[in-house]
């Protein structure tokens, strides 16, 4: 036991200096800054749900994250993935302290949407894409899974803040190791909320048109 209690503790010493190295390498090769809503900063914990198109994307949030903000972050993502090796095991638990979802129905022991609640209740803000997938495609956006959805209805007072991510999957294109040097943004939109009564389909529909609403080429900008 006593080993076990100091390995955790290393671990916790080394995660500090990683995760400060893993911003400023994703600075280094993105020169990533972000656009706020007129808004400002998110207040409160909330749920950022942004595009998905590269392994990176959840990095880039967490980067360009205030401090104070990025330290109740934790991103969602697939646990296959990132216990797939002791290296990628440390990482996603001690540097993100990811929220690991089994994405597999019959090997799951608990349910997703509860593990993000209680996530919530913790009192840590959540990344979270809803695509549910890497998009490869030339669509804006791949439809939305129903997740996003659960969770707002089983939290109906967090503020669901959409962000766009751009450019990233240009810096690592899918079968990529080494980044491309470019310069990518992540914009931050005006939090929505499920409306009372508003139905599923609705609601993913007003979150959907919410993320497009900030990608460039929806906003007349250059992608």
């Amino acid at each position: 036991m006593r080993e076990v209690s100091s390995m955790k503790q290393m671990e916790g010493l080394i995660a500090k200096p990683v995760a400060i190295a893993i911003v400023l390498f994703a600075r280094a090769i993105t020169a990533v800054r972000a656009i706020w809503a007129n808004d400002g900063l998110p207040p409160r914990r909330c749920v950022y749900f942004a595009n998905h198109s590269s392994h990176g994307d959840f990095i880039l949030i967490w980067t360009v994250l205030p401090p104070r903000l990025r330290g109740q972050a934790r991103p969602v993502a697939g646990a296959d993935y990132w216990l797939r090796s002791p290296l990628t095991t440390f990482i996603g638990r001690e540097v993100f302290n990811a929220v690991l979802i089994e994405r597999d129905r019959e090997r799951r022991t608990q349910d997703p949407v509860e593990q993000m609640a209680a996530a919530i209740d913790a009192g840590s803000s959540l990344i979270l894409f809803p695509e549910g997938t890497r998009n490869q495609t030339d669509e804006p956006l791949l439809p939305f899974k129903s997740g996003l959805f659960h969770l707002a209805a089983a939290r109906p007072g967090i503020d669901l803040v959409p962000v766009w991510i751009n450019n990233l999957n240009r810096v690592m294109p899918k079968g990529e190791i080494v980044p491309i040097p470019l310069i990518c943004t992540v914009t931050f939109g005006s939090p929505i909320r499920l409306e009372p009564g508003e139905t599923k389909d609705g609601f993913l529909a007003r979150a959907r048109a919410a993320l497009i609403s900030l990608s460039p080429r929806h906003s007349g900008g250059s992608e």
